[in-house]
């Protein structure tokens, strides 16, 4: 009998500092700029998930706010069909790239870098549309 093919779970981290957000560069493919994130890992919850990855990705403590939205878009990631559960939190100090991550550093909405990983820029335009009108754009339904 086949095993069944399902979306695999993983998370993001918006990570509020002073001064604007943490992105981090990606050491592995696909290239680019990304919020920290990452797999949840078995017996793991998204919550929990989402501090350990931007901990390992940052060398920041997060703490989580809110939930701000999923993603789901089978395009997502190239590797494979993922589902992101997508949080915002807050944190304070420098970041400093780990894990996964080249390097951590901080942007605005005027200095956000290229190219971005994944669909994170269409996370980030719904980020900062939501912080401009307090609403969360909506895709696909």
């Amino acid at each position: 009998m086949d095993q069944p093919r399902n979306p695999v779970p993983t998370v993001d981290a918006i990570i509020e500092v002073a001064g604007g957000i943490v992105l981090i560069e990606r050491k592995f493919p696909p290239p680019g700029w990304a919020l920290p994130g990452g797999f949840v890992e078995y017996g793991e919850t998204v919550e929990a998930a989402a501090v350990r990855e931007a901990k390992e990705e940052t060398g920041l403590t997060v703490v989580l706010t809110e939930l701000f939205g999923v993603y789901s878009d089978p395009r997502r990631d190239p590797r494979r069909h993922t589902i992101a559960v997508v949080f915002i939190g807050t944190a304070s100090g420098t970041p400093v790239g780990g894990d996964d991550a080249a390097e951590a550093r901080v942007f605005t909405p005027t200095s956000l870098p290229a190219p971005l990983a994944f669909d994170h820029d269409q996370i980030l335009e719904d980020y900062f549309t939501y912080k401009r009108t307090g609403r969360v754009p909506r895709h696909g339904f």
